[in-house]
């Protein structure tokens, strides 16, 4: 930094530092160093790989987060009145006169990504403190389904014991947490002396909240339990329950597993999020989900037979019922009738007839996909085959004209044959149905924004088993 003295007051420049950016930069790096470079302002990368962090915490943590959250800055360091702040806009002059004016300091502005900030404030050593600002006054409207439609409850009146009041604000802010976290599931531990919460983002385990007393453990999981109408006498036994939520004004599905271990119940909780996913599923192609080319070209010819079965195995979490609307998308059209039964219905397609099972009721997959016969389809999904009976009828539908969508869990293809000899199919029965068996994993993604170019040694090769020259060919 450079200091101009102008008589008593000391005014502090930064040193300009642009570029161009390098082609290995993401596209928004590159439009962020293009700006500082327009305008002459320097350029911060937020998240260096192998510096120490240029964000100022201290600062951090004195500034209201709505505030930065809603104008996309960040605090640097703080020199006497002037404040250096990363933000992704410092163009807009209006804006930098507001945080002056509410902050009291002159802004000495830097460009950085939008992307690096969200990670920042988001996923950063401030989560917690983020989410709890962010989570007060926030207030969890549960939802039940009555014959007459969805009443929308009161949760408050729910628990009138006056110990569960800090605990009902304990629940609604985890739950505000995980889904402003995008998580796809609430882990709650017990363990000797404390009760920790995790959650699943990009199918990673997370601890995003401090450990909880032990003390509060059992009153929290009543809670839990409370919400998904659950007993809460039993603590023996693993119980499965369901809630629904209102959250920004969309509904918000949740499935509860509660197991008896050692120290306590442990709870997981499943976050469906239908209508924000089935926004982003409207565009939803096979292109986007990742296949080598040479498989999705010969995917793409088995999806598109006029009838048979194209069965999708992996294990759970694989990302399975994602392959299969991709597929159904790709060969959705309007002289066709498509029907699917799922457990749930995890996103909801337009032009689809999409029945959820309802185990309670007696709505199997058998039952069900015995009444969808009698709709005249032209396409069936079945979201899983779990049993000899709905096996026997999904492939008796793959012989007689229907094409049929599926999923087996099994670890690879040659499994897929156990596992229906093992369901008590015979195998030239399911054989001769079969398009084709498509297994697959579900990869993990680097962060666009934190992601670098890396090249391994020779070393690293060799850790995980590969030769150089395997890597070369």
């Amino acid at each position: 930094m450079d200091n101009q003295t102008n008589g008593n007051t000391a005014t502090v420049t930064p040193k300009i530092t642009v570029s161009n950016g390098s082609d290995n930069d993401p596209p928004e790096v590159v439009d962020a160093k293009q700006m500082a470079l327009r305008y002459r302002l320097p350029y911060i990368d937020l998240l260096p790989p192998d510096k120490e962090s240029p964000i100022s915490y201290e600062e951090l943590a004195s500034i209201p987060v709505d505030l930065m959250l809603r104008n996309q800055f960040v605090p640097l360091k703080r020199d006497g009145r002037n404040l250096h702040v990363g933000m992704a806009d410092p163009t807009n002059l209006e804006r930098l006169d507001e945080l002056e004016n509410v902050l009291n300091v002159r802004i000495v502005p830097y460009v950085a990504t939008a992307g690096a900030i969200d990670v920042v404030l988001r996923k950063g050593d401030a989560t917690q403190r983020v989410m709890q600002e962010a989570a007060s006054g926030f207030k969890i409207s549960l939802v039940k389904e009555t014959d007459q439609g969805d009443e929308i409850l009161d949760l408050d009146r729910l628990a009138s014991d006056s110990e569960m009041s800090p605990i009902i604000k304990l629940v609604d802010t985890i739950i505000y947490n995980a889904m402003e976290s995008r998580a796809s599931d609430i882990h709650i531990e017990a363990h000797d002396r404390e009760m920790l919460v995790k959650f699943r983002i990009d199918g990673a385990l997370y601890q995003k909240v401090d450990p909880i007393d032990i003390a509060y453990h059992q009153t929290l999981v009543s809670r839990i339990k409370v919400m998904s109408e659950l007993d809460i006498a039993e603590r023996r036994v693993p119980q499965d329950g369901r809630f629904r939520v209102r959250y920004k004004g969309r509904t918000v599905d949740f499935r509860v597993s509660i197991m008896p271990a050692a120290y306590g119940e442990n709870c997981v909780i499943r976050i469906l999020d239908k209508e924000q996913i089935s926004e982003e599923f409207k565009n939803l192609s096979l292109e986007v989900v990742g296949f080598d080319p040479d498989d999705l070209r010969h995917f793409r010819v088995y999806i598109k037979e006029p009838y048979g079965m194209v069965l999708v195995t992996g294990p759970t979490g694989s990302g399975k019922t994602t392959t299969l609307y991709g597929a159904l998308n790709e060969i959705r059209a309007e002289e066709d009738k498509i029907i699917t039964i799922e457990d749930p219905v995890e996103y909801q397609l337009n032009g689809i007839m999409q029945i959820p099972v309802n185990e309670k009721k007696g709505l199997t997959f058998a039952r069900g996909l015995r009444s969808i016969l009698r709709h005249d389809p032209d396409k069936i999904m079945v979201g899983e085959i779990r049993d000899n009976e709905t096996a026997q009828i999904a492939i008796q539908s793959a012989l007689t004209g229907h094409l049929v969508f599926t999923t087996v869990h099994a670890n690879n293809v040659i499994d897929v044959i156990g596992r229906f000899i093992n369901m008590g199919v015979e195998p030239y029965n399911f054989v001769s149905a079969l398009n084709c068996v498509l297994a697959q994993r579900l990869v993990r993604l680097l962060c666009p924004v934190c992601k670098r170019e890396y090249r391994p040694s020779e070393e690293d090769f060799l850790e995980a088993g590969l030769r150089t020259e395997e890597v070369k060919n």
